[in-house]
């Protein structure tokens, strides 16, 4: 089974940038489509944004429309996440996964990383 490795996070201030990577083992992720996650301490893990398995076709949540930017390099086998304009809301650990093709956004599969802890201070 594929394992994915989430890389990146931080301490940062608010406005600032991060770049996290997904980074694929023990398989490929060429023909998925992959997805990032993000769960703040007391709620539920959310999806934050999705891309094709091509990359042409990306989704997001409003909430980071404009500051997110997710891409994927298929040679190597990992998907980014690039995000700028940081709040402190966007404070989680983010997680990625295998999304489903029907809507870019719902989970494929049950098993998750262990993720990469962001924490943006004010």
């Amino acid at each position: 089974q594929v394992q994915l490795v989430e890389s990146g996070g931080g301490l940062v201030q608010a406005g600032g940038s991060l770049r996290l990577s997904c980074a694929a083992s023990g398989g490929t992720i060429t023909n998925y489509p992959m997805g990032w996650f993000r769960q703040a301490p007391g709620k539920e893990r959310e999806f934050v944004a999705g891309i094709s398995w091509g990359g042409s076709s990306t989704k997001y949540i409003d909430s980071v429309k404009g500051r997110f930017t997710v891409s994927r390099d298929n040679a190597k086998n990992t998907v980014y996440l690039q995000m700028n304009s940081l709040k402190p809301e966007d404070t989680a650990v983010y997680y990625c996964n295998v999304v489903r093709v029907t809507d870019y956004r719902t989970p494929g599969r049950d098993s998750w990383g262990q993720g990469t802890q962001v924490t943006v201070s004010s």
